[in-house]
């Protein structure tokens, strides 16, 4: 069951976007910010590590090193295998690990876990001190979140196409890299 044989077939991949779309729709809070929201925000650290689940589920039982629990490890392996474009891999690694670091800092600055990147006041300038100290500009470090290869940045939309097993690939005009 977690390495099928030939990969998941159409049914399977329909379901699993269903189930994506579901957990997205429930999970997100009411009135949270999509694009700052680390974990389920558009890009963010879920759909990176939904995307590269899907693609552990449709080729590790022919690609052993996919066979990681480590989510950048994983992605460091689709792209070496072929299944994902390097750059679009490069991206992913990128904004998971921004997205990371955010939320790490957010858990500083305030004391507990979180997942909304606020948008102004002083949490939002102690979350940019931590994440990137050279910074003086608060607005500016969420301008920088938002943009390319950011999770929350719209160029950064990782999807899963019809075809089930197709490799992973960038497509600029689609906006993205989809599976």
């Amino acid at each position: 069951m977690r390495y099928p044989v030939g990969g998941l077939d159409q049914a399977g991949v329909t379901e699993i976007r269903r189930l994506k779309a579901r957990v997205n729709a429930e999970r997100l809070p009411r009135g949270a910010d999509p694009t700052t929201h680390t974990k389920l925000g558009r890009g963010g650290l879920g759909d990176i590590e939904w995307t590269i689940q899907l693609v552990q589920m449709q080729h590790a039982r022919a690609v052993h090193d996919l066979r990681s629990t480590s989510t950048l490890d994983a992605l460091q392996a689709a792209a070496e295998a072929g299944l994902i474009a390097h750059h679009c891999a490069a991206d992913m690694i990128t904004a998971w690990r921004l997205a990371t670091r955010v939320r790490n800092a957010l858990m500083l600055v305030r004391g507990r876990p979180s997942d909304q990147l606020p948008r102004y006041g002083p949490d939002l300038a102690g979350v940019a001190w931590v994440v990137d100290r050279e910074t003086d500009d608060p607005q500016s470090f969420v301008d920088s979140y938002l943009a390319p290869p950011r999770p929350a940045a719209p160029a950064a939309r990782w999807r899963t196409s019809s075809a089930p097993n197709l490799p992973l690939s960038c497509d600029q005009q689609a906006g993205g890299c989809r599976v």
